[in-house]
């Protein structure tokens, strides 16, 4: 399974990116010393790891200390090893999902139900803590929505968040390398 791992911390003089290596981590907090090491002294440290197009795995780090996850899809758990790693001890369903507005082009237009598509995968069950992004600008439902929108790929989420965190530059200059 192929995934993009990057690392973008805050400290006193802004936002900086960096991809961080997660092969042969051998447990979550392994994880979190990789993203520590990226720089030990920032104040919010966040790892946007995508696999396959298919999962988003968001990490937080405040000060180096008290991570929080969040993850797109359990599924993910089960698909791989790092998705075992990342997201395989987190058994809480992430709730709100039904309360997530669907957009009017959802649910606007009569057709028929086989060219209907479902704004929402029906089978992602997304876990963690949704909310470890609320104070920098992107609350719990709005990176559900986010997750959830059909069309949207863990790299659009990961590009759409930090466009509001105001280091989409950075991110994207690392996936030109």
């Amino acid at each position: 399974m192929s995934y993009f791992a990057a690392a973008v911390v805050r400290d006193e003089g802004g936002w900086n990116a960096a991809e961080v290596n997660l092969r042969g981590a051998t447990d979550i907090d392994e994880v979190a010393d990789r993203l520590r090491d990226v720089e030990p002294d920032a104040d919010v440290s966040l790892l946007f790891v995508e696999a396959d197009d298919a999962y988003l795995v968001v990490l937080r780090l405040d000060e180096g200390e008290d991570l929080r996850v969040f993850g797109s899809d359990s599924a993910y758990a089960e698909e791989s090893r790092l998705g075992a790693l990342l997201v395989g001890d987190l058994k809480t369903s992430v709730t709100g999902l039904d309360d997530v507005d669907e957009p009017p082009s959802a649910t606007a237009g009569g057709g028929d139900e086989e060219s209907e598509q479902p704004v929402v995968d029906p089978e992602a069950d997304p876990v963690g803590d949704a909310d470890l992004l609320a104070d920098l600008g992107i609350p719990a439902q709005r990176l559900l929505k986010l997750c959830s929108h059909e069309g949207m790929l863990p790299a659009d989420v990961t590009a759409e968040v930090c466009q509001v965190l105001g280091c989409a530059d950075e991110v994207e200059e690392l996936r030109e390398v």
